[in-house]
């Protein structure tokens, strides 16, 4: 999964969240590494949508455009889970003590 793609789904696990949101978020839970780009966003919201990680919660439509907001499928969920699990033990292997022999 790339880190674009695992901090999208991050964004969404608290809740559904529009595009411009997801954006912010990402930014605020990357630490600003992650700048989503509008058009990146969406294209990762489409694939993320046909692949069942995210759904649309609700559309309005806001100055005459569709404003539409995404959640996490409990699919999205277990695979957003699963790389944090992944990228947590890939910190424990390179954080770890070295122990020399002695």
């Amino acid at each position: 999964m790339r880190e674009t793609t695992y901090f999208t789904l991050a964004a969404l696990q608290h809740g559904p969240l529009h595009g411009y949101a997801i954006i912010q978020r990402v930014s605020e839970l990357s630490g600003g590494r992650v700048r989503l780009a509008t058009g990146t966003l969406y294209t990762a919201l489409e694939r993320l949508t046909t692949a069942g990680h995210i759904r649309v919660a609700s559309e309005e439509i806001v100055n005459g455009r569709a404003r539409r907001s995404y959640q996490l499928t409990p699919h999205g969920q277990t695979a957003l889970h699963e790389q944090a699990t992944v990228y947590a033990e890939a910190a424990r292997i390179v954080t770890r003590p070295v122990v020399r022999p002695a």
